[in-house]
């Protein structure tokens, strides 16, 4: 794959947590050959829209507070609707990763809202595709996909403890994530689909 692939990774990170499955995400596109930005949301900047507006593939990306996204990735999906009327991420890729700190803790509806943004932007959604870990008596929790999410990677952190303590086994599942969006924006960018 060649380096004219470009992911963007837009999140939001209250605690750091957050930012910890972004770097993650964006090692794996770096490593697919692709070009990873990252993009916090919270202090977007007019180059760092036009950075999301060049991208081949969005990967969304915040923390589940009160069963959903964070207020602050709500803000910056609700100031994307100039861009949603122009159609401007029409047939991007687009993925999305999050962490709570309970081990369900709504995610799914997090990840829900997110395919829902991507969507409404005419977008292609990119699931996780492992199967769930740790899920028998030989699982572990280092599997990846420990938590058994398909629609995209889902992260538990304990809530009294800091970036540090995001599990490896899920900062490697957001990986996984960012190398698979990497390889789909290819095959789209090398098929000549609009993105």
């Amino acid at each position: 794959m060649g380096s004219a692939v470009t992911v963007a990774v837009a999140y939001h990170s209250g605690y750091g947590h957050t930012k910890v499955l972004a770097d993650a995400v964006g090692q794996g596109v770096t490593e697919a050959g692709a070009t990873a930005v990252l993009v916090p949301v919270d202090t977007i900047t007019e180059e760092q829209w036009a950075a999301l507006d060049a991208a081949d593939a969005i990967v969304f990306g915040a923390p589940t507070y009160m069963g959903s996204a964070s207020s602050a990735f709500h803000v910056f999906a609700e100031s994307t609707s100039g861009r949603w009327a122009k159609r401007a991420w029409q047939d991007k890729v687009a993925a999305g990763f999050t962490n709570s700190g309970a081990k369900n803790g709504d995610k799914l509806h997090t990840l829900q809202y997110f395919a829902i943004l991507a969507a409404q932007h005419g977008m292609h959604w990119v699931n996780l595709d492992l199967v769930p870990g740790w899920n028998s008596s030989t699982g572990a929790e280092t599997d990846l996909n420990r938590l058994g999410i398909a629609l995209g990677a889902g992260a538990q952190t304990d809530i009294d403890l800091g970036a540090d303590g995001v599990s490896k086994a899920d900062a490697e599942t957001a990986h996984h994530l960012g190398f698979r969006v990497a390889g789909v924006a290819a095959v789209f960018a090398s098929a000549g689909a609009p993105a």
